[in-house]
Parts: C-alpha cells; structure tokens; sequence
C-alpha cells in the first residue's frame, strides 16, 4: 500500500509499506481522507517530539471497512471512521470511560510501531471502529476527530443554556468548541481571533467573532465559561480578565509547553481552571452520529483536499507560511 513516510523532520515521501492482514477482533480500513491535524504538522517539524523518522502519522481519517477478522461483525464496504485511542480497558480510568487518561494508552498516528492513517489502509481494533452514517460525505468523517476535541472541552467546561461562552481563537479547534457550544444549547458564543479569514468562517458558523483583547465586553455580561483553544500567556490571561467570578476556564490549546498564569484572579474569584484533552470514547460516537446531520455545517471547515501525491508540498507549505486555513485533507481515493 501507499503511505506517507517521515522520513525525516521536514521530509514526507510516498512509499511502499506492506498491506495489513486482520487478526481476530481486527479490522482493516481503507482510507478515503485524513485531515492534517497541528500536531501532524509538530511532529513534521519535529518541534513536538512526540514523532519520529520512519513513522506513518495520521489519526483524523475515514474510509471503509475493507476486510475483517474472525469475531468481527462489520460489512465491508461500511463507512467508518477511527477512534484513535488504544487503552488497556481494566484501569480506573477506562471503567469509568475515561481511556483518553489512561496512563497506557497509546493513540493511532503517535504511537511510532503502528503505521497509521496517512496510508491506503489502517489496521486497527474493531473496538475502535466507528461506522458513519448512511448518507455523510465520506471526507466529513476524517472531521469527527477534532471536532471531538471541541465537544469534549465544551463538555469539561459544562456549558449550558444558561452560559455566556468566550473562546480564545478560531482555528480548527476553536470552530468545534464554538459548534459543540452551539449543540449544548448556548445562545450567547464570542470567538477571539486575529485572522479576518477565520472570523469570516467562524461567523458563517452562527458566531460572533472580536479581536484578541476585545473580548471584555463581547458578550452581555462577563463570560461565564470560557475556552482557550490556544494556549499561551496572552489568551489565559484574556481568559481570566474577560470572565465572571466562579467562572470556568477550559484549557485545551497546547500553544506553549508552559504559561505564566496570574493565580490572583483564580484564586479571589474562585475560578476553576479545567484541563481539557482528548475525548471519550461516547463522545466520539456521539459526535460521529451528529455530524451526519449537519452536512451543511461542516462543508465550510474543509479549506482544501489534495490527492496523496501533493501532500508532502502541502505540509511543507502549512509549517513554513504558518497557514490560517481551517482543515486540509489529504485523499488517498483520488489521484492528481
């Protein structure tokens, strides 16, 4: 099969790798799209040093079931998608559904011995196979993943009816929170961000949209949740200045590997500080399902689709001009 190899920091090349064969309870899928997720784009600088050289990265994807093994009860040809979060399923944290804290978990497109979704197929457990709903474009599904992020964060923050939200930026994560907040019922959604592009698109999401310190004031009272999907010092301390006391904070943005964060404002105003990461298995399932529906929604958050052969120019592109776009997907269905 075909596969996008790292083959170093700053080098993707189109290789051969062997076609994976399923064992019992596994299944194969073959791979219609998989979006460039910023940690893809990390791992390609090597700044996260969470991928190495030789590595098939890739774990916002979809496709079809293509052939399963004994005890597997799927129809190939089902459209699915892939929950990427392997977990040991007997923790503390996996009884209670939480495998996404898991402390032996691995995930699909980090974890190095498995080559992942950026490839003509994609091993994995039937566990972590998650079928689409009939009729969902198929490159929509590569859009579950992060839009599981923003659910999982709204989620934490517990928004509401009731709440006035505040995101702190309107890139791709920043656009699921502000539609997951919108699914939870709140009617009262500011999105900070500095690229009149992606306030443009976040606007044609139903959102009003300010510039990065303007968000005092945005909404009709101090926020009383607010997500920060960036995650540096300047926009947890926007955070803190824009939000109510007994406020929540969300912090779901990995902009910076440490922030400088006033504690007086959290501590005087009782706000909680909530770390965010990941999604539930439920979660994913449920934002699977819902995605189905809102077709026309999720069509504007796919900047572009480049056929395989492209993808090497188009990560070099996306890390060196430090692109706004919302989601780029590579489609291993098409040629060109």
């Amino acid at each position: 099969m075909r596969a996008l190899v790292l083959d170093d920091f700053w080098s993707l090349t189109v290789g051969q790798r062997p076609d994976p064969v399923p064992g019992p309870g596994e299944v194969v899928l073959r791979i219609a799209a998989t979006g460039i997720c910023g940690s893809d784009l990390h791992g390609f600088t090597g700044d996260s040093g969470r991928r190495v050289p030789g590595q098939v990265m890739g774990h916002e994807t979809a496709g079809t079931v293509e052939a399963v093994g004994v005890g597997v009860d799927l129809a190939p040809g089902t459209p699915a998608t892939a929950y990427p979060v392997l977990a040991c399923g007997e923790c503390a944290a996996c009884r209670a559904g939480r495998s996404q804290i898991c402390a032996r978990r691995t995930v699909i497109g980090v974890d190095p011995s498995r080559s992942a979704a950026f490839a003509d197929r994609l091993l994995l457990p039937a566990a972590n196979v998650v079928a689409l709903p009939a009729g969902m474009p198929l490159p929509h599904g590569a859009l579950v993943e992060p839009l599981s992020v923003g659910y999982h964060a709204a989620r934490r923050g517990e928004i509401g009816t009731a709440d006035r939200v505040l995101i702190l930026g309107g890139g791709p994560i920043g656009q699921a929170v502000a539609l997951a907040a919108k699914r939870l019922g709140a009617d009262e959604i500011v999105v900070t961000e500095p690229d009149p592009g992606r306030r443009s698109l976040v606007e044609a999401l139903g959102v009003s949209t300010v510039e990065p310190g303007g968000a005092l004031g945005a909404l009709s009272a101090p926020a009383s949740v607010a997500v920060d999907a960036v995650g540096i010092d300047a926009t947890i301390a926007e955070a803190l200045a824009a939000t109510d006391a007994g406020a929540r904070i969300v912090l779901v943005g990995m902009g910076a590997p440490r922030l400088d964060l006033a504690a007086y404002p959290v501590s005087t105003g009782e706000r909680s500080l909530i770390g965010s990461f990941c999604y539930t298995a439920e979660e994913f399932a449920a934002t699977a399902a819902w995605a189905g529906t809102v077709p026309e929604l999720l069509a504007p958050l796919i900047s572009a689709q480049v056929p395989l052969a492209e993808a090497p120019d188009a990560f070099t592109r996306l890390a060196r001009d430090g692109s706004t776009a919302s989601k780029i997907l590579v489609r291993f269905d098409e040629e060109g």
